[in-house]
């Protein structure tokens, strides 16, 4: 059984539109992209590479993999880009016929039960980037194995949100934690089952 990883750059306010570059999702009139870049240093390069590092395939809405797939297969040299043009891309979409990238899987029609059929095969981890509107059908449909999340220390009050419409109760635990010299929270977590409550 494969396992869904969702690597997400998150602001305190749980923002995570265009954290790349100021013309990466200029949707809705976002006009923070980029926030990202003041606080990339070695310690993130670290843990970029480390995660990226592992093999893995890749599972992406639309709109994500429109912005890989113009970018990736043009800059093979630089740091990243092998794990990402070597990848298996499952990509979201009903419009999509003819993907230029290669290694590319389009999933259409029920793309949940696409992806509860590709979690039950045999392969590698599906990493999940960017896609935050696909991800909130992951979420919906319990789909997320383990959350990968870098909280940067600003807020944005605007943009497009990892917890937003899709997001269900849930309970998660913290398998790695920790701080980079700027100030960035790096945490990943395991979806564990059922909230509890309880009285204080």
């Amino acid at each position: 059984m494969r396992k869904i990883i969702v690597l997400t750059f998150l602001t305190l306010d749980g923002v995570m539109q265009a954290p790349g570059g100021p013309k990466e999702d200029t949707s809705g009139d976002f006009k923070f992209g980029g926030w990202t870049a003041p606080y990339f240093d070695e310690f993130m390069g670290g843990v970029m590479g480390e995660q990226m590092g592992k093999p893995f395939d890749l599972l992406l809405g639309r709109k994500t993999y429109d912005i890989f797939a113009g970018y990736w297969p043009q800059h093979a040299d630089q740091p990243g880009a092998a794990p990402l043009n070597n990848a298996t891309k499952y990509v979201a979409s009903n419009s999509l016929t003819n993907p230029m990238w290669q290694n590319t899987v389009v999933l259409h029609g029920d793309v949940a039960q696409e992806v509860r059929t590709l979690k039950q095969g045999e392969g590698k981890d599906l990493q999940v980037h960017g896609s935050s509107n696909f991800i909130q059908t992951l979420l919906k449909n319990d789909l997320v194995d383990e959350l990968w999340l870098k909280t940067f220390p600003l807020t944005l009050g605007s943009g497009k949100k990892l917890f937003a419409e899709g997001t269900i109760p849930a309970a998660f635990t913290l398998i790695d934690s920790k701080i980079s010299p700027k100030g960035v929270i790096v945490a990943s977590y395991k979806r564990v089952g059922e909230v509890k409550t309880g009285s204080m």
